[in-house]
Parts: structure tokens; sequence; C-alpha cells
């Protein structure tokens, strides 16, 4: 077997998972190759949160100086009830939080951060990045793996020790991966929930409206029973985000399409005027289905296969931090990969077992928070005591498992 196969890591996937773990092992020493499907790389979603265990993580690989060009810092969380539009809470972050948490959280659009990741990726010639090239085949021996890829219609291999499933939630590698090679993971399931995004310009009359109810500077939640919008600013603060979640029935598989815009209308009901205008004006909304992947199914084959981010976790949003786990996951896959080379397999069985209580915890994370978000009847009234009686400092200080989580911390126990 020659060297670079036996150091070569193949990459499926090249959104925020993929080229994050690219740079990573890049990083550590080892040759690259990234396969991915679509032909002209283009950032599905539209604005993302990166909270500072996501930004710690850039900034070493080399990252977060590019972004931060583009990206936001939000002074604060602000929580409002979207009937009376009246503060719930305030968690704050700009320059406090930094100074908490050892790095900043930013607001950006998903396109300045692949654009950011692919600027390194450029840097770094030990990656070789192939489009428009989908995985549909693997084959696995005893002197690693084969990945074989379709070009044109033709077929594309390479070969390596390691192949990183980051082609998210509707991963091609997880499909055919599985115990004991070719059995097969389970494919995604819809979570019964919908996202509507949009975005518009600080300027327009749908980025003053919000400007005249929502908090600029911040990130700003509001909780309704039936939905819960969050918006920040995107592109240098010359443009807002805007996310709603309602529940919904399943449609097509995709990042984004159009559906019934009744049922944002119907959820929102017994809202202020102001926040109806907002959403009136921001319009038309672009939706997606949420889909999360079965918890228990593994991440990770003794033949040298491991699942990061959506293809291994998908979850839904409520604690922001799909896209943190996915950099978590690549940055400390490539660690304890290169940290502990003896033993491919025990060491993919290490990782793993490491990051799986870390990614239970968000989940759970992310219940309660979808919970209190659509609360009603006393169960909101009760919310709305609790937030009253905690500070700011008491709901960031809630933050620091999350927040100032350090892999090399949990790496060295």
């Amino acid at each position: 077997m020659s060297e670079t196969r036996s150091r070569q890591v193949v990459i499926a996937g090249a959104g925020i998972a993929g080229l994050t773990a690219a740079i990573a092992f890049a990083e550590r020493g080892y040759p690259v190759r990234v396969f991915e499907q679509a032909k002209r790389l283009e950032a599905a979603g539209a604005g993302i949160q990166l909270s500072p265990n996501a930004t710690r993580i850039l900034r070493r690989l080399g990252v977060l100086d590019t972004l931060l060009a583009n990206a936001v810092k939000p002074e604060a969380v602000v929580l409002k009830d979207a009937a009376s539009l009246r503060q719930l809470a305030r968690v704050p972050l700009g320059g406090a939080g930094e100074e908490r948490w050892g790095a900043p959280y930013l607001v950006a659009h998903r396109a300045d951060l692949q654009d950011a990741l692919m600027a390194r990726v450029a840097q770094m010639p030990g990656i070789q990045l192939t489009t428009g090239a989908r995985v549909g085949n693997i084959a696995a021996g005893t002197h690693g793996i084969t990945v074989t890829a379709e070009m044109d219609g033709k077929p594309v291999q390479a070969a390596g020790f390691l192949l990183v499933g980051a082609d998210g939630v509707w991963s091609s590698v997880r499909r055919l991966a599985g115990p004991g090679g070719g059995a097969g993971l389970a494919n995604s399931q819809f979570s019964g929930e919908l996202a509507w995004r949009a975005t518009v310009s600080a300027d327009s009359e749908a980025g003053r409206a919000f400007a005249a109810i929502g908090a600029p500077d911040s990130v700003t939640t509001f909780l309704h029973p039936g939905f819960h919008l969050v918006a920040y600013s995107v592109s240098k603060g010359d443009a807002f985000n805007l996310v709603a979640f309602t529940k919904g029935e399943r449609i097509a598989e995709g990042w984004s399409g159009h559906t019934d815009p009744g049922i944002l209308a119907g959820a929102m009901r017994g809202t202020a005027a102001g926040l109806a205008r907002l959403m009136d004006l921001a319009g038309p909304w672009l939706t997606w289905p949420l889909h999360t992947v079965e918890r228990k199914q593994p991440w990770t084959m003794p033949a040298g296969i491991a699942l990061i981010g959506d293809a291994a976790h998908a979850m839904t949003p409520f604690a922001a931090q799909g896209a943190a786990m996915a950099i978590e996951d690549a940055a400390m896959l490539a660690d304890i990969i290169a940290d502990f080379p003896g033993d491919l397999s025990q060491s993919l069985t290490m990782w793993e077992k490491l990051r799986r209580p870390r990614i239970e915890k968000v989940l759970k994370r992310g219940a309660l928070n979808r919970l209190a978000w659509h609360a009603r009847g006393p169960v909101a009234l009760a919310r709305n005591l609790v937030l009253a009686t905690r500070p700011g400092e008491k709901l960031a200080a809630d933050l620091d498992w999350l927040y100032g989580w350090e892999q090399q911390q949990i790496i060295r126990r």
C-alpha cells in the first residue's frame, strides 16, 4: 500500500462539516480527498449562529479572521413575547460573552462561513476537492477503503485509510455503510417541524419593521404557542435573517421550497400587529422540512468509516448548535486520529464514545428550548416568571457547559 493511500482521508461532502474536517486533517499532516455531489458549492439555508465553542475551533484552524470580515457579533440573545412584544429575558453576548467563554459569538450568512472555509482550503495544498461527484460505492478491505464516485457519468476512485461521511442529513455514506459492511443505516426521519426562512435588507420596509419591534444588535427570538421566530443581522449588518418554526406536514426533501403560507399564518394567530406586519412584508417564505437521524445508530464502523455532523446526528435547530456540533465533530475526530494513530478502530470508538454524551446533552437542551418557547397558559406564565427572576449573568452561566467547551480537556480525561 502506498504511503499516500495509507494516510489519505477521503471525505464525502463539502459543507460545513466536510470542509472543517478537511482543514483539521490537513492541519495534522494528512492528505485529504473531498468528493462533493454538487457541481457548484452553494450554501443551503441562510443565516447561521456560531457560538464560542465553534468559533474557538475556527480560530485554531485559521478560518475565523476571514469570517469576521462579514460576520456580526450580536450583543445579546433577547427573548420576547410574540403577543405583547414584551422582553422576557436577555442573555449577554458581545464583549462580555467573549470574555466569559474565550471566543466570540457570531451570526453570519452560511455562504460567508462556507467562503471562509473554502479560502482556508485553498491555502492547503494537501486538500483535493472534486465537485460534481456523488459517492456511489464503498469497498473496504484489509488495506483500507476505496471510494467510488460518479462524475459526469464516469467513475472516479479514491483510496485511503479513513472515509468521513460529512454529506448531511440525506447522507449517501450512511445509506451505503453499516455494521458488517454494506448493511445500510437508517434513513432520516421527518421531525414534524417546518422551518420558514427569509432574508431582508436592513434598509427595506421589512427590515425597518423588524428594527421597530426587535433588537437589531442582538439575536431576537419571539415566543408563541404556535410558532417561534428567530431574527438577527447577517452580511455585516446589511440584512436580517428571519427563520420561523411551525408544526407541519411532510413536504419534499430538500433545503428550500414553497408550501401553503396558511400554515404559518394560522400558527401566528394572536401575535402583535407589528410582528404580523413584519411576517407579511418579509414574504414570500422559503420552507424546508426538519429531518433528524436515528439517535442509537452507530456513527463509526470498524472498516474505517465515520459519520459526522448531520450525517450522524441531524437535529432540530432549537439549541442553535447544528453547525457547531459538526465543527466540533470534525476537529475532534482529526485530533483523536492523529494523537492515537496505532489502532484506527479503537480511535474511532474512542471518538464516538466521547462525542455521544455531548450530542445527547445538546439534543436535550434543544427539546427543552422548544417546549419553553411554545408554552401556553399556566406553563407560559411559569416560564415568564422564571425568566423574570433570573438575571442575564445567571442565564449566561447556564450556558457555560455549552459555550465554554474545549475538546482537549475532554480528550485528556
